[in-house]
């Protein structure tokens, strides 16, 4: 498509743009968004060119951007966009290559929300209904913004329950995220001013290769050693363990060393990786001296191993609602009474500096 599309009527569901060169590629898209009535699709573009042409004149609350497209690519066009509309969620969509996870976390950095694989074959099912509950999650607060705001606002809740944090010096940081959370790792690690005595782990839910391109990425901008984990790799202190693809990231004891077990049992919370379970190793590993952080995501993956890590005498953070892309994963732990403190991104780096020193 080489023309600007007119702009449709507006109704009230989440509006969409779908940018890739392939028409073949844009009309899985579509149609796998258009079965949900709260999803509108505004515009169905070819390159970066027209994407931001048109966004200029039809409004979308969330692109699905190609990165690798004629005559204007994706990680050219997403500045761009952002100029048009700051406020716009961009979810990048790349080849489940090595170079094209590279592209989409170099588009993340940029300022995109999300990123997914393309669809494959075998796949299809489970990426319509992947990148629905993205649209829709993402969408949300745009929705909020342009229909009476005033209706749409949900009555306060009970104040948020905090309590103090663990009496002994963590032995581990573990982190946990999911949408958003490849920004908020970047600001997060790059905010650690301490060279830590503990290892960090890392559960970000990602599918393989784009995983390694995150701990490449976490190593440059966090200042300390970064890399994806493997089975038996010893977990050293101040350096930072991502969890793979499609494998669960587990800790283990030996002797007085921390190393990294990888497994490829059944998905917890429809994730593999999963928060849940690193926990729940972490706990038994380190007699619940954890520093648990739970950073921006979709769902309650880490609820059930925050709890565990507070019952065995550990500490956990959450990052808050207003600096969270989505405020699922940290909402409930937040809710649940889990939390020593609930803090804006920027302020969680000097919160682990602190409690990481603790005696």
């Amino acid at each position: 498509m080489n023309s600007i599309p007119a702009a449709p009527p507006l109704r009230s569901g989440v509006r969409v743009m779908v940018c890739d060169d392939s028409s073949v590629v844009r009309t899985l898209i579509i149609r796998a968004l258009q079965v949900d009535p709260d999803i509108e699709i505004v515009a169905s573009v070819a390159n970066g060119a027209v994407a931001v042409a048109t966004l200029r004149l039809i409004p979308a609350d969330v692109i699905i951007l190609d990165v690798e497209m004629p005559v204007m690519d994706g990680l050219t066009a997403l500045p761009l966009l952002l100029q048009v509309d700051p406020t716009v969620r961009i979810i990048v969509a790349s080849a489940l290559t090595t170079a094209g996870a590279a592209i989409a976390i170099r588009a993340i950095q940029a300022g995109a929300a999300d990123c997914l694989h393309k669809p494959m074959a075998d796949t299809r099912d489970t990426f319509a209904a992947d990148i629905r509950s993205r649209v829709l999650v993402l969408g949300r607060r745009r929705l909020r913004q342009r229909i009476a705001p005033s209706t749409l606002a949900a009555p306060a809740g009970p104040a948020i329950a905090l309590r103090p944090a663990g009496r002994s010096r963590p032995l581990l940081l573990a982190i946990g995220t999911s949408t958003g959370g490849p920004q908020a790792l970047f600001t997060l690690l790059a905010g650690l001013t301490r060279t830590l005595a503990q290892p960090i782990v890392i559960t970000q839910h990602m599918p393989p290769f784009f995983t390694r391109s995150l701990a490449e990425h976490l190593a440059r901008i966090g200042h300390r050693p970064c890399v994806e984990a493997e089975d038996g790799m010893r977990l050293r202190p101040n350096h930072a363990y991502v969890a793979p693809g499609d494998r669960h990231l587990l800790v283990e004891a030996i002797g007085e060393h921390l190393v990294a077990r990888l497994a490829q049992t059944p998905q917890e919370n429809s994730c593999r990786p999963s928060v849940d379970p690193m926990l729940r190793s972490a706990v038994m590993s380190c007699q619940g001296r954890i520093l648990t952080v739970i950073l921006t995501g979709m769902g309650r993956d880490g609820a059930a191993g925050a709890r565990l890590v507070v019952e065995a005498g550990g500490t956990v953070l959450a990052q808050d609602e207003a600096t969270s892309v989505v405020w699922g994963m940290p909402g409930a732990v937040a809710r649940e009474g889990l939390c020593h403190a609930v803090l804006p991104l920027d302020r969680i780096a000097a919160k682990i500096d602190e409690l990481a020193i603790r005696l």
